[in-house]
């Protein structure tokens, strides 16, 4: 593959790294894999959740990825970056704890949601307003299928009807609330085989993909996962607009 531009794509990181963090450890491996598997060169850049909550934190970047690694230092941060990648087009991804932090965003900023909360970092919250909150079954280190909806964004990203994905993760959404941004237009792209929400996508948004599981474990890092590529080559495309 080409590169779409002579300027690589800037993409911003956004999470606390740390060697703990298994995936984020599995980042600059896909980095190399994008630059030499696929001639996808990118320009990143490690952006703390702290940092992301100033304003234009990820404005000018071409691509957006909130990675996992909950409780972020700054919720608010995480809100941002996401909102910001929603509102302004740029292309975005997020793994795990980011596709919680997307859904939490995409409810208090669009669905009018204003108290709609996160079980981990909100242990007080009303159980009413929890709208990520404790899985009935821990998925941390777990494997399953993926059932990706027919003539979505992550079926063609994928080029597949099911996938089997990797987890490390507690929380995922539940409660009243999930049926109502799928009401408000976000796409449910994606379940596991009791039909738990595993993708979510954004239609008419240039490249908006999140995923409970972690793209980063696939494999043993020597090839990027279908996702992340395509977040990449979306990244690419803007540099040429």
């Amino acid at each position: 593959m080409t590169q779409l531009s002579s300027r690589a794509p800037r993409i911003a990181l956004v999470g606390d790294r740390s060697p703990a963090v298994t995936s984020h450890a599995r980042v600059p491996l896909l980095l190399d894999a994008l630059a030499e598997r696929d001639g996808l060169v990118l320009d990143a850049y490690w952006v703390p959740t702290r940092d992301a909550v100033e304003p234009g934190a990820v404005a000018e970047f071409d691509g957006v990825w909130l990675l996992p690694g909950s409780p972020y230092g700054s919720k608010p941060g995480a809100l941002a970056a996401v909102r910001t990648a929603r509102e302004e087009g740029i292309p975005f991804l997020a793994t795990c704890a980011g596709f919680q932090h997307a859904l939490l965003e995409y409810a208090r900023h669009v669905c009018g949601l204003a108290r709609a909360a996160h079980a981990e970092s909100e242990p007080g919250a009303d159980p009413d307003d929890v709208l990520i909150g404790p899985l009935a079954c821990a998925l941390a280190g777990h494997e399953g299928v993926v059932r990706l909806a027919p003539g979505s964004l992550a079926e063609a990203v994928m080029g597949v009807e099911r996938s089997v994905e990797r987890y490390q993760c507690a929380y995922g959404p539940v409660g009243r609330h999930v049926e109502t941004l799928r009401a408000h237009g976000l796409r449910f792209s994606g379940e596991d085989e009791a039909g738990g929400v595993r993708i979510v996508e954004l239609p008419g948004h240039p490249f908006f993909l999140a995923t409970l599981f972690q793209p980063e474990l696939s494999g043993n890092g020597s090839r990027a996962h279908p996702m992340i590529r395509a977040f990449a080559t979306a990244a690419a495309r803007r540099t040429g607009a």
